[in-house]
């Protein structure tokens, strides 16, 4: 089993759904260069497995990177075969995650509710994606915080901003992962740039 890699100190996810693998370099480079250090490419778009080679290729040492929308333990191998240390799910499936373990990733399922929650914890999960974030909301987080094993790790996901960050690490949100709001494939790579400085900076305050 390879060793389990350690979660940057910058505890951001740039979610990259739809990153043209033609793409995944220049894009990924502005990411790091920005700051971040933890990318996710969704499997659920064409291309996704080639992008996330080409990124683990160039990625700084202190970067981790893997899949997200990994459904099944075949997601999980190819992620896997492709560099990729990191395991993201919208959803808590007990062979995903226990495939994700047993190859030495790290394993971040999507939970929606306290039951979700401590499944995903009996199954394994090093931390949790609180999806979709918008309705559970900040109230959900410190609820969820409540009742599960001290030290959890909740990383809400869906329409956080810059300027809410603040708030959801005030409610204890280890992390959160950032999709539209920092990349889209139409995005200029400028702006790309821009809101990925805009969340570093957003992080950091928020600490």
């Amino acid at each position: 089993m390879d060793k389990l890699a350690p979660i940057p100190a910058l505890p951001l996810v740039a979610i990259l759904r739809g990153l043209e693998p033609e793409r995944a370099a220049e894009v990924a480079q502005t990411l790091f260069d920005a700051g971040l250090r933890i990318v996710e490419v969704p499997l659920n778009r064409p291309g996704a497995l080639q992008a996330i080679a080409t990124i683990v290729r160039m990625a700084p040492r202190d970067a981790l990177v893997g899949g997200g929308t990994m459904l099944s333990a075949a997601d999980v191998d190819a992620v896997h075969a492709a560099g990729g240390r990191l395991m993201v799910a919208p959803n808590c499936d007990a062979a995903v995650i226990a495939r994700a373990r047993q190859l030495g990733m790290l394993a971040m399922p999507g939970v929606a509710t306290p039951s979700e929650a401590f499944a995903a914890l009996a199954a394994g999960a090093h931390a949790l994606k609180l999806f979709p974030a918008e309705v559970i909301g900040t109230a959900g987080l410190k609820a969820f915080a409540s009742v599960l094993p001290a030290g959890t790790g909740l990383w809400p996901v869906g329409s956080i901003t810059p300027g809410s960050l603040a708030a959801w690490r005030a409610a204890g949100a280890a992390g959160a992962g950032i999709g539209s709001q920092i990349f889209t494939p139409d995005l200029p790579i400028a702006q790309i740039g821009e809101r990925a400085r805009a969340f570093a900076a957003a992080s950091a305050a928020a600490h």
